[in-house]
């Protein structure tokens, strides 16, 4: 499920950033630096869930919280 979140993240941040493109293009300032911070935070998760520690472990492979 991990994986999943962490796809349509990147896809999403994408898209954000496409979309600031198009907005830049069109004289609009402030939505589009948003978008674009938005995009570099998702990604910047993205990166800190990817990234292996010290011990190789992955944080996208912990397991979960137990469910009650």
């Amino acid at each position: 499920m991990i994986s999943f979140v962490l796809s349509l993240a990147v896809l999403t941040a994408f898209a954000l950033i496409a979309g600031a493109i198009v907005l830049l293009r069109r004289g609009q300032r402030k939505q589009p630096v948003l978008m674009l911070i938005l995009a570099a935070v998702m990604i910047g998760n993205v990166v800190i869930w990817s990234i292996p520690t010290p011990s190789g472990d992955v944080l996208a492979d912990k397991p979960e919280l137990p469910k009650n």
